[in-house]
């Protein structure tokens, strides 16, 4: 069992920085896309209509990316300040605590983001000629990759694997 969950955790690996590198990817795009509004803007006097909804799309893409990425680098929000204070017995219940209450809010956002996005299947952006779903889709792709990324950690930690690195664990010093 151990090993096909570190296989599926190289798997997951491999998925996080994939997403990493397209968030990349999108903000380098957005930059080029706002110089190019300014520049056509205040050079050329004529500032393309398609500039502002699409940098605005590329950047909930590379948020949401970014976050679902965050989650499993384990630097989402969390009970940090109680891991002071609590007995190392504890805190690997907090953080399964934790794992929990975000794979719930990455359920919420799947289904809740699924709505918006079938709801804007049918609907247009007339700027840039993509269906609207096209918008809500970042939040449906990573509430998937949240739920993916909060399970591998409680399935490693229910394992007996270390998943909680020194630094998010204040009580781990180094030698």
């Amino acid at each position: 069992m151990r090993d096909r969950l570190l296989k599926i955790s190289a798997v997951l690996r491999a998925l996080s920085n994939a997403s990493l590198w397209l968030a990349g990817v999108g903000l380098v795009a957005m930059t080029a896309i706002v110089a190019y509004q300014v520049y056509m803007r205040f050079v050329v006097n004529s500032s393309p209509p398609w500039t502002e909804a699409a940098s605005i799309m590329i950047m909930s893409w590379f948020i949401f990316l970014g976050a679902a990425v965050g989650v499993r680098e384990n630097f989402h929000m969390g009970f940090d300040v109680l891991l002071y204070f609590l007995p190392p017995g504890a805190k690997p219940w907090l953080r399964a605590t934790s794992d929990v209450a975000i794979l719930a809010f990455a359920m919420g956002m799947v289904f809740y983001g699924g709505e918006l996005a079938w709801r804007g299947l049918g609907v247009r952006i007339p700027v840039i000629g993509l269906p609207q779903a096209f918008t809500y889709l970042p939040i449906v792709i990573s509430g998937v990759l949240m739920c993916l990324f909060s399970l591998e950690r409680i399935f490693l930690r229910l394992a007996g694997e270390n998943v909680d690195d020194a630094e998010a664990d204040p009580s781990i010093t180094e030698a």
